[in-house]
């Protein structure tokens, strides 16, 4: 049987989960694709540190250069993270004409447009079904298994780490920043956890997803973000008692005016499968005009599951080492991306909760509905709590109908404005999912 030799540049958790992954299935991974799979070279920063893996049989070094300018590697994986080096050892190894495999969300969410023109220029592939969601399978479902559909919209929690805080203020009515600690000790958030409670590694994903979905060029930029790290134990609560869970989420949708990418906190009904997504597991709705929704559910991280996708993408190329056609970066033809206008947060529709801090008098809710009415907005629902003691401030929740968003800012000034407002308003956005 003919040998497929892979080099690996990082052997951390993933690549370490990549080599056990392949040593446990190679039997299988070799009748699925008419070769024998071997990792003969990985880089690593440190050769000396123990790995999840054996490495016996593998050729390591702290340089990764050696790996791209190796002529016996047909396939390089990159799990180094971050922009550089990455980058330029990606686009070394695709102009010598090697097919690349990376789990770098951001690198694709960010430079993808000029590395797949590069891949295509030299007749290689660029895959990254490992850079969205661990091991769900979503980039294949949205290159293969949908293609026959025109996709109207997509959300996603598509990170872990958010996902579980949410979850255990939820379970344990616990402040945002002790669950931080927690998800810190238990090894699901960094050190430093911006990008994961403020939506910039969710934000990365959807980028991509909208791609594949709506078949335009990558542009991360005009991805609307918000964080959860303002989100209370309070909220959590209200939003229960009014039948909604409060998931950090991801959202892309296509209508005649463009494209909206957003990822913030969002009220979704209790009964919605994907509201009862918990801890660090990942879900993907995609809504298809023939299929209609289809949910996409597993772990979001870790070693092994992250390194069933990397070797899915091996699987594919290698499939493909003998002429067959490659499916398209993003799923479409090249030529065939299209500049669709992308709209801002301002020109959005959503359905909102408000929570507002009143003075416990007469005429406060008659001077807030009169506020939401002179912007077009319709109320669903009121929760109004007792003051205690009686006189002192008190909170009013409120569900809106749907708004274009700059109506709710506007809105939202001008109830802050009322002598009988404390403080700002809490505003989260609401989700039917319809």
């Amino acid at each position: 049987m003919n040998v497929v030799k892979v080099g690996l540049l990082g052997l951390g958790t993933v690549g370490g989960g990549t080599v056990n992954v392949l040593a446990k299935n190679s039997e299988d991974i070799s009748r699925r694709t008419g070769y024998q799979v071997v990792v003969s070279k990985a880089s690593a920063r440190d050769l000396t540190r123990s790995r999840i893996c054996d490495t016996d049989g593998i050729q390591l070094t702290t340089n990764p250069q050696e790996i791209v300018n190796d002529p016996e590697i047909q396939i390089v994986v990159e799990l180094m993270g971050g922009e550089e080096p990455a980058k330029s050892l990606i686009l070394e190894a695709l102009k010598q004409g090697k097919h690349v495999i990376t789990a770098n969300k951001a690198l694709i969410a960010n430079h993808g447009n000029e590395l797949f023109a590069e891949a295509a220029k030299n007749n290689v592939v660029l895959a990254y079904e490992a850079a969205i969601a661990g091991g769900i399978p979503i980039v294949k479902a949205m290159r293969e298994g949908l293609t026959a559909n025109g996709i109207e919209w997509l959300a996603g929690i598509i990170n872990g780490t958010g996902n579980f805080i949410l979850t255990e203020m939820r379970d344990k009515g616990s402040a945002f920043a002790d669950v931080l600690q927690e998800a810190q000790d238990l090894g699901y958030a960094e050190a430093d956890p911006e990008y994961d409670v403020e939506g910039i590694d969710a934000a990365h994903k959807l980028c991509i997803l909208a791609s594949l979905a709506f078949g335009m060029p990558l542009n991360f930029k005009k991805v609307y973000t918000e964080g959860i790290s303002r989100i209370t134990p309070l909220d959590v609560t209200y939003a229960e008692e009014l039948g909604y869970r409060i998931k950090h989420l991801g959202v892309a949708r296509k209508s005649e005016a463009g494209v909206e990418m957003r990822v913030h906190p969002t009220l979704i009904s209790e009964k919605q499968l994907i509201a009862n997504v918990d801890g660090v597991m990942n879900a993907v709705v995609v809504k298809g005009n023939a299929v209609g929704p289809t949910l996409y559910y597993g772990p979001g991280a870790g070693a092994e599951a992250t390194a069933s996708a990397v070797i899915a993408d091996i699987v594919d190329i290698c499939r493909q080492l003998d002429g067959a056609n490659a499916v398209p970066a993003l799923g479409f033809m090249d030529e065939q991306l299209q500049d669709i206008p992308l709209l801002p947060i301002e020109d959005i529709t959503t359905a909102f909760y408000l929570r507002i801090s009143v003075e416990d008098k007469p005429g406060v809710m008659a001077a807030i509905t009169s506020v939401l009415a002179a912007n077009g907005i319709s109320i669903e629902a009121v929760l109004q709590k007792e003051a205690v003691p009686q006189g002192a401030s008190t909170d009013v929740i409120l569900l809106t109908d749907s708004v274009i968003e700059k109506s709710m800012i506007q809105a939202i000034k001008d109830i802050e404005a009322l002598d009988s407002t404390n403080g700002s308003v809490i505003r989260i956005r609401v989700e039917s999912l319809q």
